[in-house]
């Protein structure tokens, strides 16, 4: 079978090096999609364990659409398709979609389009016009990327992001695949104290925490595939199973989740119970200007205000100021930050020792990375680096 990976912008390379370790085969990268193939069953397992897709689909095939008629190619394309493979008399779909770089805008007219195709498709299969049964309800979805049309079925349901731990948040979430990036670029170790000193609903220091003990970030949650007929179940209960005993029960990591406001550590400390991350985590109380090291070895990581939603453009590069002069006080602590800012270095003091593009959202954001030693980083000037701005994508 084949299938399609979606991710945040950035993140494509971590997704697809995870794919790689859970034994399926990679086909194809694009910007936020890695193409893969695979068994029945790595529906289950990517689902459960993938920290950084947005959602995995079951690819049917493409359509060029470069033609004089490309409606009517599109239509053919799909019909095409065989979708009775997956759909059965009594189901019922929706369809969805966007499209990218194409000549072919219209999304209300390309749903009519890719819906009317399956209809018959299915409809000449099934002797039937209309397919509104009380049988399982498939979202099926086109992307159109210059002018290729893949069309593809959704297992995942809700975004995968949604790990089931985080039923509310702060004003300004992180995104949980992106908090998982954050962390895995971080290289968090047990020997080490993990820190978020601006920790809001605590997603940093779970996903990191999750890592770290090996635990499956889809455990807790449920998936629009487990009602797929042709997805056996006790393919899930493998798959589950499998994920359970992979959790490192030994593991020593502990983490810091720490904020200035009360309110956030409540919410911090709710999460990481259902979570089920309190072994790991300790929640508390201070303000991010006045940690110290504790004599212990560590590494920051953190989502600071952005200026967009929490505090004024002003109030954030005091702030990014004040953060640089007291994090070098943190002897030779790593310090990784992300940041909407695009004089995030200025303001901070520092020149990161690698910067790396990454989208918080629609915001294209740099994830300054700062590992080496004082006397090991560069001299030069701190640059300007411009670009990270609020940024719609397709």
């Amino acid at each position: 079978m084949e299938f399609v990976a979606t991710c945040l912008f950035g993140l494509e390379k971590l997704l697809g090096e995870e794919l790689d370790a859970l034994g399926v085969r990679r086909t194809e990268t694009i910007d936020g999609r890695v193409s893969f193939e695979g068994k029945v069953e790595d529906i289950c397992r990517v689902n459960i364990n993938s920290r950084f897709a947005e959602r995995i689909y079951i690819k049917l095939g493409q359509v060029h659409t470069d033609t004089t008629t490309p409606f009517d190619t599109l239509f053919e394309g799909v019909k095409a398709m065989p979708f009775e493979a997956y759909i059965g008399a009594d189901d019922t779909f929706v369809v969805t979609g966007h499209s990218v770089k194409s000549k072919l805008t219209s999304i209300p007219a390309l749903q009519r389009v890719v819906q009317k195709a399956i209809a018959s498709r299915l409809g000449a299969k099934y002797g039937k016009s209309w397919f509104d049964g009380d049988g399982c309800r498939y979202s099926v979805e086109f992307f159109i990327l210059n002018d290729l049309a893949t069309i593809m079925i959704d297992t995942s349901g809700m975004a995968l992001h949604k790990r089931g731990y985080r039923a509310n948040s702060n004003e300004a979430p992180l995104r949980e695949t992106l908090a998982a990036a954050l962390c895995k670029l971080a290289r968090p170790r047990e020997d080490v104290l993990f820190w978020d000193p601006m920790c809001g609903s605590g997603t940093i220091p779970i996903e990191a925490a999750m890592i770290m003990s090996n635990t499956a970030p889809g455990l807790r949650r449920s998936f629009a595939a487990e009602k797929f007929p042709f997805v056996p179940k006790s393919a899930w209960s493998a798959a589950r199973g499998e994920a359970i005993g992979n959790i490192k029960q030994d593991c020593a990591f502990e983490a810091y989740a720490s904020d200035v406001d009360p309110a956030c550590v409540e919410l911090t400390r709710s999460n990481i119970a259902k979570a089920g991350m309190g072994k790991y985590i300790k929640a508390f109380e201070r303000n991010a200007l006045q940690i110290t090291t504790g004599g212990r070895r560590g590494t920051i990581v953190c989502n600071p205000p952005y200026g967009e939603r929490l505090l004024t453009p002003e109030e954030c590069a005091r702030l990014y100021k004040q953060m640089g002069a007291h994090f070098a006080t943190l002897d030779s602590w790593q310090i990784y930050i992300i940041s909407s800012n695009e004089n995030f270095e200025r303001l901070y003091g520092r020149r990161a020792d690698k910067v790396r593009k990454l989208y918080n959202g629609m915001l294209r954001c740099g994830y300054y990375q700062y590992f080496k030693k004082k006397d090991e980083q560069s001299s030069a000037p701190i640059p300007y680096r411009g670009g990270p701005r609020a940024e719609k994508k397709n």
